[in-house]
């Protein structure tokens, strides 16, 4: 029979089951359990399947406490861990403001270079040069040495009526070789302006833009530039353009090189006079002088008829006045 003891430790077994959850090795309902008086005056209750004994009030309360500590301890990591991220932005500095990139420097405008076409087309009578550039693409070879280069270009430009001078044939008998190397014979492949001349000279013969093998000779003659080829040698008429690199000189005269031209070009037939068609209509002084005089000799001879007519009137009267008299 069991003590009353036993029935107190069972019941309070049964009212704090869920608080003793012990190991697999403890199960307190299934086996017998025999309860004892220790020294302390309290009961010790002993398993007999796993010969350990436990104090019932303490083993209590110890395990209580630990449930309890670890609950607060949980709730404590878990308080930490989600205030965690809202502590560290709250306490974070501000985010410091966007840096503003300093503008970006607007790119150099691009070098200004001089149109020879155009020049060309508006400074003077130039047309007949110009036409032959463009048809050889000359143009853009003297074109890139004034853009490209820092030596810049010289070019000896002959009017229009330096090509009229000369027969046609002259021109039209060359190759498109030839013709090209005509025109690059006008060009230095340097800048010169009309006061180096004088110094140029002492260094004939110059080589042209066509070449070693065609030179050009300048002389200065008290100021005034000449530029000798073979057949020709025209004076600077004028400076139309003289701004480093480019230095355009007019000529009255087309550069030729013995190169091209085995003898002097023939020059063209010199126009026939207009025929003055009023000449012949016009009175001579000489005859109008003579109308003059005729004029006037006319003049006296009516004069001198009239004063007779007169006098024989006055005659007929004074004849028939003395009629009358004697008849009275």
């Amino acid at each position: 029979m069991k003590s009353p003891a036993y029935h107190q430790l069972s019941l309070f077994f049964e009212k704090n089951a869920h608080t003793l959850s012990l190991t697999n090795q403890i199960k307190i309902f299934k086996y017998p359990a025999f309860p004892f008086l220790n020294s302390k005056g309290t009961y010790t209750f002993c398993v007999i399947s796993s010969g350990a004994c436990i104090n019932k009030e303490e083993e209590v309360r110890k395990r209580c406490i630990m449930g309890s500590k670890a609950a607060i301890f949980a709730t404590a990591v878990l308080a930490v861990l989600f205030a965690a991220p809202a502590l560290a932005q709250t306490s974070s500095p501000p985010a410091p403001a966007p840096m503003s990139l300093a503008p970006t420097p607007a790119p150099a405008p691009a070098p200004h270079y001089m149109d020879l076409a155009e020049l060309l087309s508006v400074a003077g009578p130039f047309h007949t040069f110009l036409n032959y550039l463009e048809k050889t693409n000359v143009i853009e070879t003297l074109q890139s040495q004034a853009n490209n280069t820092k030596v810049g270009i010289t070019i000896f430009v002959p009017k229009d009526s330096a090509f009229a001078a000369l027969k046609k044939s002259t021109f039209s008998n060359l190759t498109s070789d030839q013709l090209k190397t005509l025109l690059l014979y006008h060009a230095f492949p340097k800048f010169y302006s009309l006061a180096e001349f004088k110094n140029l000279s002492s260094l004939n013969p110059v080589n042209t833009f066509a070449g070693s093998p065609y030179t050009l000779n300048l002389t200065d003659d008290m100021g005034s530039i000449y530029v000798q080829s073979m057949w020709s040698r025209p004076k600077i008429a004028s400076s139309v353009y003289a701004t480093k690199p480019i230095a355009i000189y007019a000529l009255n005269k087309v550069l030729l090189p013995m190169q091209l031209f085995s003898k002097d070009p023939p020059l063209a037939p010199a126009p026939a006079p207009a025929p003055d068609s009023g000449a012949s209509d016009a009175p001579s002084p000489a005859a109008g002088k003579a109308g003059g005089l005729t004029g006037g000799k006319g003049d006296s001879t009516s004069g001198t008829h009239n004063v007779g007519a007169v006098s024989v009137a006055n005659s007929l009267l004074l004849a028939a006045a003395g009629c009358l008299m004697l008849l009275w």
